[in-house]
């Protein structure tokens, strides 16, 4: 056989190769690997949070100084404390290695869910190799904070609530319970399930229980701290809404400037109307949370199909609450992986373009962070530049969320097929 035949045979080989599931979790292992090392390595500090701030809380409470959450009030629901905790069990030493570990069996967890155990389907195929590419575009902030605890949560929920529609309830309560942001799923799952009433019955019974046991160990007010942490908060200069006084810096105004809050560690916007601008957020994101509800609710009373309503309506959730933020943190952007992880399964096609929207924006997100952050600490027009791009491309996804809804309300589509 001549080299042309023998690479012309081997070429179907390489491909059956490519859509099965060792090829995947190869990639899988390599993706988070080299994750893991940048996390480890790489210029900006990207895991900085994580032995910086997530290790001293976690030995505060295992000395007895402090239990963060309960002692005092703390920016994240109690259950953060959780994760952050068991990563101390190797010792402080080996924290930010424990940490990756943990981040990384958890995306096992739901990769394995995501490719199943039976014949593997075109569209979980898809969506799993989205994924990793997805990570790999995003770098290292994918695994080096608490979201990267939540997103294997929310994912393996939304992925299970057709059909597990109770167990989806337990793991996005108990995802909002280590991060808000799954409860906006959680919602979007009571909005799109004829078994609505069931799933919002066990997360209301289960955040009483966890909020229970948080009274009973001693926090009282503080079980809630977590939403005065953030209300108080300044307009960070990540944030969407930053981008106009970013500009005026740029422009070389020496009334807007960027400052570091020692409060709750994170770099803010400091000028005229910044204060007022962070203070609309909070009601602008209600407005479009509740623009977003009425969407998906008359949606599913004109008959749209689950499948139909629930990618969408978790997606432009996130998308609002990204949007409409004061923080605007970049692991934010690791959220959309689980609504777009579901779209490419039940409907791989009319989820093409967002999915590449949302994988322009990790691309974005790695530039700018960690590795030339500092760019954007001095308001590099380059870096400036980007994030306003970042930002609009979130506009994008929001119209193709809005419109998506929009058109599953206004005509009947038979259900896509299982998967």
């Amino acid at each position: 056989m001549t080299d042309g035949g023998t690479a012309a045979a081997s070429a179907p080989r390489f491909r059956r190769f490519l859509g099965g599931r060792a090829a995947l979790w190869i990639a899988f292992v390599l993706v988070h690997v080299g994750l893991a090392w940048l996390n480890l390595t790489a210029q900006g500090l990207p895991l900085g949070d994580v032995t910086g701030v997530y290790l001293r809380w976690a030995e505060n409470a295992v000395h007895g100084w402090v239990r963060v959450g309960i002692d005092m009030p703390w920016v994240y629901p109690i259950l953060a404390f959780a994760p952050m905790t068991a990563a101390l069990a190797f010792g402080a030493e080996w924290y930010a290695q424990a940490w990756l570990a943990m981040v990384a069996l958890l995306d096992a967890v739901a990769f394995s869910i995501l490719i199943g155990s039976a014949r593997l389907s075109r569209t979980r195929r898809t969506a799993a190799w989205w994924w990793l590419g997805f990570l790999a575009l995003l770098g290292p902030i994918a695994l080096g904070r608490i979201d990267a605890i939540t997103v294997p949560f929310a994912m393996v929920g939304l992925l299970m609530a057709a059909g597990r529609p109770r167990v989806a309830s337990v793991l996005l309560t108990i995802g909002a319970w280590v991060k808000v942001w799954p409860a906006a799923l959680l919602a979007a799952v009571v909005i799109a399930s004829r078994r609505r009433r069931e799933v919002a019955s066990i997360a209301i019974a289960l955040s009483i229980g966890i909020l229970g046991v948080s009274l009973f160990a001693g926090a009282g007010l503080n079980a809630f701290g977590f939403v005065e942490e953030q209300a108080g908060r300044g307009l960070q200069i990540e944030a969407p809404l930053a981008v106009a006084w970013l500009w005026q810096i740029v422009a070389g105004s020496e009334d807007v400037r960027i400052h570091y809050s020692r409060d709750i560690l994170t770099f803010q916007i400091q000028g005229p109307g910044a204060d007022a601008a962070a203070a609309l957020t909070t009601p602008v994101m209600a407005v479009g949370v509740l623009a977003v509800v009425l969407l998906g609710v008359r949606a599913v009373r004109r008959g749209a199909v689950f499948g139909r309503v629930l990618p969408p309506l978790a997606l432009t959730f996130l998308v609002v609450l990204m949007l409409a933020n004061k923080v605007g943190s970049p692991q934010f952007v690791a959220w959309l992986a689980a609504p777009v992880v579901l779209g490419l399964v039940y409907r791989p096609g009319r989820f093409a373009v967002p999915a590449l929207i949302t994988a322009a924006i990790a691309l974005f997100t790695q530039v700018i962070y960690p590795y030339w952050y500092g760019w954007l600490l001095v308001a590099d027009p380059a870096f400036v530049f980007l994030l306003t791009v970042k930002a609009g491309l979130l506009v994008v996804l929001l119209v193709w969320g809005v419109r998506a809804l929009w058109q599953a309300g206004s005509r009947r589509d038979p259900a896509p097929p299982t998967t």
